[in-house]
C-alpha cells in the first residue's frame, strides 16, 4: 500500500472573475523511503497540490479528488481535528522562505517546542531537551543559545534548518520539502540538500522534493513527476526523465539548462509548443 495515493486531484479558486483551476487532475503516490520530486515553472500548480494535502489552502479554494489516501485513510473525509493529528505529526511541511515562514514573535525555540508540546504531549522539560537535540541535528551551532534567538537574528540558512528541524521533530512519515534552497547562495543550498537527504535517509521518510532546479531533481529524485499549468505531463524515474524524455514540455525545461546549450542563446519553451500554442499532451 502507498504511504500518500491521489487521483485526479482538482484544486479551483474561486476570484472576482470567475473560477480558476489552480490544480487539474494530478494523481499521484509515495511509497515508504521514497523521494518524489515534483518539478515545474513557477504558478504551475506544484506548491498548491501540496498545500491542498496539507488542507493549508484559504477559503476561497475547492478542493477535490477521486482519492487522496494517506495509509488508506480518505484525508479529505476527515474531521478538521483528525486532520490536525495527522499534519505536523505524520506529514510535515517545510514552507518556502523560512524567514517569512517562521514567527517574528516568537524565539525560535518556542516555535520548536510548539509542535512537541501539540503533537508529542511532551513536559517543558522534555521539550526543551528535544529542542536542542533537533538544533544539533540539523548542524545549528550552540544550539541551548539559540534557542532564545528571534528568526531575525538568524541568517536565511540557519532559519532554513530550524523549518527543517520543526519539520523533523516528531518523526514525520512524510515530509514535503517545497523549494527548499530557494534565496540561498550555492554553498547553502547544498549543505540543506545533503541535510535532508541525510535527514530522510536516517529517519525512513518518503520525501517530496517540490523545485524549478532541475539540478536538484537529478540529485534527489527517485521519481519525478513534471508540471505545467495544474497538469501532469510527464512521470518517470529520473534516470529515464533525463535520458528520454517523452513530452515536449520536459524537453523544453531540459533543453532551456545551460549544461546542454548548442548555441549563442538557449532554446525558449516556445519553440517546444504545438500548433495551437499549448503543450497538449498530459498524463
Amino acid at each position: 500500500m502507498a504511504l500518500l495515493e491521489i487521483s485526479n486531484l482538482v484544486v479551483e479558486f474561486s476570484t472576482s472573475s470567475g473560477p480558476f483551476r489552480a490544480v487539474d487532475g494530478i494523481s499521484l503516490t509515495v511509497d515508504t523511503r521514497q523521494v518524489l520530486a515534483i518539478v515545474g515553472e513557477s504558478g504551475s500548480g506544484k506548491s498548491v497540490a501540496m498545500m491542498a494535502v496539507m488542507g493549508l489552502l484559504p477559503f476561497n479554494a475547492k478542493v477535490t479528488a477521486d482519492k487522496m489516501l494517506f495509509e488508506g485513510r480518505n484525508i479529505l473525509a476527515l474531521t478538521p481535528a483528525q486532520r490536525r493529528e495527522i499534519v505536523g505529526k505524520d506529514i510535515a511541511m517545510i514552507f518556502q522562505e523560512p524567514v517569512a515562514s517562521l514567527n517574528p514573535c516568537f524565539t525560535v525555540g518556542f516555535q520548536i517546542e510548539e509542535v512537541l508540546r501539540v503533537h508529542m504531549g511532551m513536559n517543558r522539560r522534555q521539550r526543551r531537551a528535544r529542542a536542542v537535540e533537533l538544533l544539533q541535528l540539523v548542524g545549528i551551532a550552540e544550539p541551548e543559545r539559540r534557542l532564545s534567538a528571534f528568526p531575525h537574528q538568524m541568517s536565511g540558512g540557519q532559519c532554513q534548518r530550524v523549518m527543517i528541524a520543526i519539520g523533523v521533530a516528531c518523526n514525520p512519515k512524510l515530509l514535503i520539502a517545497d523549494e527548499p534552497t530557494t534565496a540561498l547562495d550555492v554553498t547553502i543550498q547544498k549543505q540543506i540538500l545533503d541535510l535532508l537527504m541525510r535527514l530522510q535517509q536516517e529517519h525512513g521518510m518518503a520525501l517530496i522534493m517540490i523545485t524549478h532546479n532541475m539540478g536538484v531533481v537529478a540529485e534527489t529524485a527517485d521519481r519525478v513527476i513534471v508540471q505545467y499549468k495544474g497538469r501532469k505531463m510527464e512521470e518517470a524515474d529520473v534516470l529515464s526523465l533525463f535520458e528520454s524524455p517523452r513530452s515536449n514540455y520536459t524537453k523544453a525545461l531540459l533543453s532551456a539548462l545551460p549544461d546542454n546549450a548548442t548555441g549563442d542563446r538557449l532554446p525558449t519553451i516556445a519553440s517546444y509548443l504545438g500548433p495551437d500554442g499549448t503543450f497538449t499532451e498530459a498524463v
